[in-house]
């Protein structure tokens, strides 16, 4: 983790002049607004033409059989391209850094890559084309690669789906949710994949930078025995927009109670998210 957070502070320093100050040239950022409340606005925004950097830690408590925490970083950077006037590409990749308990005796803890996923949404760049005026919107694939350094992280699929991001910004209320579906189309893995994903997301903007934030992740494994499908979270937290000299950063702080899960998992998770903002 050190060597990764020197890494991060030099990337961030290189790339830092005026943030703000082209944020607001490209129109991400109002002029006459409060700095911070928007960029908070355009970091909240999925499909946002703005490049990030978000390192984001998931922890499970009470997780398998010995009742050990199960630990996921997702190192997810986002990056946007501008396909012509009307239209961007947002890209989006997790790199997920899994640190996993046994599940049964004797197998121990097993930390490494998982699988990579990739997603892509196509998504109008103008505001007349948003639905019904007001909801931004990006359709496009999503790919699940099997990268996984030891078969207990992935699935040995690759595996292939649509991706749907919605998004609305009434008020100071940022409101919306990704959502994907992946099926197996080849590999060595034993088992099918059928995989439902989902993250909805309420983020309300406070002054000075401050929000009160819920994205729960939820999930279904369609492949899974009935009761063993859904993961589904409940929670929140609080989060910050603030600068480093010129650099954006976004911290926030979350927690989950699961209502719903497999019985492997356990009922509590955290979450702490720090993500870096690059202007074009």
């Amino acid at each position: 983790m050190t060597m990764r957070r020197i890494l991060i502070a030099a990337v961030a320093v290189a790339v830092a002049p005026a943030a703000l100050a082209q944020l607001k040239g490209d129109g991400i950022i109002e002029p006459g607004e409060d700095e911070m409340a928007e960029l908070a606005r355009a970091v909240q925004n999925p499909v946002a033409n703005l490049i990030s950097l978000p390192f984001q830690n998931n922890t499970t408590f009470e997780f398998g059989p010995q009742e050990d925490p199960q630990n996921v970083l997702n190192i997810q950077p986002v990056w946007p391209f501008e396909l012509n006037e009307d239209w961007n590409l947002i890209t989006r990749t997790i790199f997920p850094i899994i640190s996993q308990p046994e599940l049964f005796p004797g197998q121990g803890r097993e930390t490494g890559l998982g699988d990579i996923s990739f997603s892509a949404f196509a998504s109008p760049a103008k505001p007349d084309k948003m639905l019904w005026g007001k909801v931004l919107w990006g359709l496009g694939p999503a790919v699940l690669m099997p990268t996984a350094t030891d078969d207990r992280l992935g699935t040995d699929k690759w595996s292939l789906g649509p991706s749907l991001v919605l998004l609305g910004m009434p008020g100071n209320w940022v409101i919306g949710g990704l959502m994907n579906n992946v099926w197996s189309v080849g590999g060595s893995g034993d088992q099918n994949v059928n995989f439902f994903f989902s993250q909805w997301f309420a983020n309300y903007n406070l002054e000075d930078g401050w929000y009160l934030v819920s994205a729960p992740i939820i999930t279904a494994n369609w492949e899974a025995s009935s009761d063993s499908q859904w993961t589904v979270p409940v929670g929140g937290g609080v989060g910050k927009i603030f600068m480093i000299g010129k650099q954006p950063v976004n911290v926030n702080l979350q927690a989950y109670y699961n209502v719903e899960k497999p019985d492997f998992v356990g009922d509590w998770g955290g979450r702490i998210q720090l993500q870096f903002m690059f202007p074009k």
